[in-house]
């Protein structure tokens, strides 16, 4: 396992290439402009159901900075499979927003481009000191010995959620605790039109963070201890086997689910159509979808044996988003009191509370409204069981490339094409050719 704890982000589609320099942010739209230092752009990332559930969740306290500082901030809600290319154009281009949500396992690779400001001890006085965050979130913020690229926003970590009415009506007790488990109670729920889990095969992030996780679990890693690809080594490739083989070989998950993309699964899982979800803080995403907190229980992801902890018991990637600045902003007074702002104590206790995640401001943290059963299980997994994806400039690279090939390996299971342990070799081989060469 890695040694660098750092985090990782939500679903997300990412680019195939970085940028190897850039000129830096500041805006196209005005925000941020010299002629109006009373303004400012946020691209924000899509956290919710929808993105009109964003903007009703984010409008109110956009309204409520401008009424204490006096300075408007024009939203964008960008979706997950438009905003790495967005912001790359941006970092070449100079024409994007002042302020933006990146996803934290790009820390690294925007950090590479030169773009982002970086956040040494000074800037973090600003608002209110580094020691404000959680370790594990700040080890998320860029490459290991450098000033970070980003602050912490939202934490987030992968858990299991079931039906608890299937589960009862199908006779099983309680929730899989390892992998054979999992695929058990799977088989029992696949019935009656019904599948034992949804998963998103055309979502390479999702593909490529569940395949770091089981390649954990195996001692394995994507890369080796000098920063080289190492996609297609036997852990690696007995991962993604493993993860695909609930469709092809087990055949608990839909076919159909190879198409999904973001968000369709945890509608199924609400829908009573799955028994369970394999999911990064799903709550918030399954009450505004209609599903009542009742009616489902949530528990570790299974590992190959035992119980969750360090080294192969590792269950998630530590999960979150990051709130950045660019570089050459216009307004970086105003950008800087943005941030300040939304990592407020207060902020961040509506804003996680509002999507289901954790504050990585650890004031916030403890506050009472994060200690549900469901959360209790989330900072479990991130103080005890979770594992950073690799913070290296060619992180961005990595997710696309192996997310793909997992995406096309789901397809071949849909289509009844056999996925063999030579197939699978022979993807992530495909995909290692991609990365560029040390």
């Amino acid at each position: 396992m890695r040694s660098i704890r750092a985090a990782a982000t939500g679903a997300v589609m990412l680019s195939l290439a970085l940028a190897a320099s850039a000129c830096g942010g500041g805006s196209s739209t005005g925000g941020g402009s010299n002629d109006s230092p009373k303004e400012l752009t946020y691209w924000a990332s899509n956290q919710g159901a929808s993105i009109e559930i964003d903007k009703k969740v984010l409008q109110p306290e956009l309204d409520k900075f401008e009424k204490q500082t006096g300075i408007k901030v024009k939203l964008e809600v960008v979706p997950w499979s438009d905003l790495l290319n967005r912001i790359l154009t941006a970092t070449t281009s100079g024409q994007g927003p002042d302020v933006l949500n990146i996803g934290n396992t790009w820390s690294a690779s925007l950090q590479a481009t030169g773009a982002l400001l970086p956040w040494d001890a000074k800037t973090f006085d600003a608002i209110g000191g580094k020691d404000r965050f959680v370790d594990s979130a700040l080890g998320s913020t860029g490459a290991e010995g450098q000033d970070p690229a980003a602050v912490p926003l939202y934490s987030m970590a992968y858990a299991l959620y079931y039906n608890k009415q299937m589960f009862a009506d199908a006779g099983i007790d309680g929730p899989p605790a390892t992998w054979d488990e999992l695929v058990a109670a799977g088989k029992k729920l696949t019935k009656d039109g019904k599948w034992g889990i949804g998963m998103e095969g055309s979502n390479p992030s999702e593909n490529v963070h569940h395949a770091f996780v089981f390649a954990e679990q195996h001692g394995a890693d994507f890369f080796t201890a000098d920063g080289r690809a190492d996609f297609a080594n036997e852990g690696a490739v007995t991962a993604v086997k493993q993860y695909v083989d609930l469709m092809a070989k087990d055949k608990i998950i839909a076919p159909g689910n190879a198409e999904y993309a973001q968000n369709q699964s945890v509608s199924d899982f609400a829908k009573g159509r799955t028994g369970m979800l394999l999911w990064q803080s799903a709550s918030a995403n399954l009450t505004s979808q209609g599903m009542s907190e009742d009616a489902y229980g949530i528990a570790p992801v299974p590992v190959r044996s035992g119980s969750p902890g360090p080294g192969k018991q590792v269950n998630s990637m530590v999960a979150g988003i990051n709130l950045a600045v660019f570089k050459n902003t216009d307004n970086l007074d105003g950008a800087t009191e943005f941030v300040k702002f939304m990592t407020s104590d207060t902020e961040q206790k509506i804003l996680n509370t509002a999507y289901g995640s954790i504050p990585p401001v650890k004031a916030a943290q403890q506050d009472t409204a994060f200690n549900s059963p469901a959360n209790a299980v989330l900072k479990d997994t991130l103080a005890t069981s979770a594992a950073a994806l690799p913070q290296v400039p060619e992180e961005s690279q990595f997710e696309t490339a192996v997310g793909t090939a997992v995406k096309n390996l789901f397809a071949d299971a849909a289509a009844g094409r056999e996925v063999t342990t030579a197939s699978v070799k022979a993807a992530l081989t495909k995909a290692q050719q991609q990365m560029p060469t040390k």
